[in-house]
């Protein structure tokens, strides 16, 4: 069997965490069974659908890396791959018309306010509210044809079978089954002509040769109605793949709360496209082995049904740092220096600093969008002094974003000073002498490409003349004075990046501030 399957969204909004999931599942598959992977749009909804969500899809998803073999961007033998297109097209007309003639399904004239009659006088006899039938279901034919004649709207709906079991072979959960009884009648083409999600989609299935319906188990419940559907036309029914739903960490709905859910806001906080895909692709997924980092052809060659897990699948956003980290570290520098620049130079992400309201007191998105910004100019200026700044602080980040105001002190006239670290560092009676000593090296022992020894030589020098028990007395003020910051990459590596000139200067600034 040719896998076959499709990425069939309704572009009403943006492309959020579930359905990528949703399309990166369907595109490892076909690609590991070497099948096709198509993209139709549902748009039926007329009122909802926006072309600009339909282009964030396409844009955001080839991202990441998911292109598809067919679609309404790139065409295909299938064509039109839009829903509203295949209506005016004809192509869901002859279908309802053979399923009315197999009376398989029905027109039914049921007003508004008789239905939500119908639903009241349900929830007030505690039955499962829906449409079971109603006047319409078994109505006469002379019923229907006076109805017709006083010119009443009508929709068209599936006829379920009655006192049967439907039973499905789901490819996660194995058997599973309904009593007919409990399944309402849905709508299948609305008053207004439009197919519903419940027929277009598996009719364009069928036509199209889906093999597989992967979709999340929030559609099983309409899973009965589908099969249905399918046996109603005598049609094969494709393997129905329902996966499990996306958490968070505390077993809640995945929501803003537990981490951005626009695929967008994610590159924007500098995430790669690799990890990203790795990541989601483990949500509800498993090799079948402990593997957490994967190239995408890793992912491709393990990915099978079979791995799909039943209980919902995590969002661990720490694990994606920590995802995002590995893949940082393993770039060689000039290729991260491009990422970075590509990255600082796509419109979204400076928007998305600007325009973000953060929660946390310690994230100040105006402060990381200046950083950003300061780092573009930067790379600008001086790039071979920007690569060995980001080679330095490579080891240390989990994001692109990081990079930002990790490197930020690098590139700054003068650093901003912590308080606190000036604090406790620069009040020590040696501090000065310290200073002295190292500005005095700036013209002398120190030159534009020392190496890091020599700064480090030079250091250790000063602890033995003065004798001083430890070198953190010496090392921790130095630092303040150079990067306004207590912490950060090697000393000795980063003062070999600063060069003689920036450390002279940075040192006259910090024994100004010596008490």
């Amino acid at each position: 069997m040719s896998v076959r399957v499709r990425f069939a969204p309704s572009p009403t909004g943006m492309l959020h965490v579930g359905a990528l999931r949703d399309a990166l599942f369907k595109s490892l598959f076909a690609r590991h069974h070497h099948g096709v992977l198509i993209l139709r749009i549902e748009d039926t909804d007329r009122t909802r659908y926006s072309p600009e969500s339909e282009a964030e899809f396409i844009s955001t998803l080839k991202w990441v890396g998911i292109e598809f073999d067919e679609g309404p961007h790139i065409g295909g033998p299938n064509a039109p791959y839009r829903q509203s297109e295949r209506k005016e097209a004809g192509v869901y007309q002859p279908w309802i018309e053979k399923l009315m003639s197999l009376g398989h399904a029905y027109k039914a004239f049921d007003t508004p306010q008789e239905l939500e009659e119908m639903r009241e006088i349900q929830t007030i006899n505690k039955q499962s509210t829906g449409y079971y039938g109603g006047v319409w279901r078994d109505a006469t034919a002379e019923q229907v044809a006076a109805a017709e004649a006083e010119g009443k709207p009508y929709v068209i709906r599936q006829r379920i079978p009655r006192d049967i079991t439907i039973s499905i072979h789901d490819a996660v959960r194995g058997r599973v089954e309904w009593d007919s009884n409990t399944i309402d009648d849905p709508v299948l083409i609305k008053a207004d002509g439009m197919p519903t999600y419940h027929f277009a989609s598996m009719v364009d299935d069928h036509l199209m040769d889906i093999t597989h319906i992967i979709r999340g188990e929030e559609w099983l419940s309409s899973a009965p109605k589908h099969a249905a559907l399918f046996d109603a036309f005598g049609w094969n029914r494709p393997v129905f793949v329902h996966c499990p739903l996306i958490v968070g960490l505390d077993g809640k709905k995945l929501s803003k709360r537990h981490g951005a859910t626009r695929v967008l806001d994610y590159a924007a906080q500098g995430f790669m496209a690799g990890p990203l895909k790795n990541f989601i692709a483990l949500i509800g997924w498993s090799p079948g082995d402990d593997r957490e980092a994967m190239s995408e052809q890793e992912l491709v060659d393990a990915f099978d049904i079979s791995g799909v897990q039943p209980s919902p699948g995590k969002f661990d956003f720490e694990k994606l740092k920590w995802l995002n980290g590995l893949a940082i570290r393993a770039m060689e520098p000039f290729a991260l220096l491009d990422e970075i620049t590509d990255y600082l130079r796509t419109p979204y992400t400076l928007d998305y600093f600007n325009q973000l309201v953060s929660d946390d007191p310690k994230v100040d998105p105006k402060k990381i969008e200046k950083a950003l910004l300061d780092l573009d100019r930067a790379i600008e200026k001086d790039k071979p002094y920007a690569l060995e700044v980001i080679k330095l602080e490579q080891q240390r980040v989990q994001t692109l974003a990081d990079f930002g105001e990790a490197c930020a002190f690098f590139f700054a006239e003068l650093p901003e000073m912590d308080p606190k670290a000036v604090e406790k560092w620069f009040g020590q009676a040696h501090v000065g002498q310290l200073f002295d000593t190292l500005i005095a090296g700036c013209g002398t022992t120190f030159i534009d490409g020392s190496d890091p020894v020599d700064y480090e030589n030079a250091l250790k020098e000063f602890q033995v003349t003065h004798q001083i028990e430890k070198l953190g007395p010496i090392v921790h003020p130095t630092r303040v004075a150079l990067t306004g910051k207590p912490t950060g990459p090697g000393l000795f590596e980063l003062m070999a990046v600063l060069g003689p000139a920036r450390i002279k200067a940075r040192l006259l600034r910090a024994k100004e501030m010596l008490k």
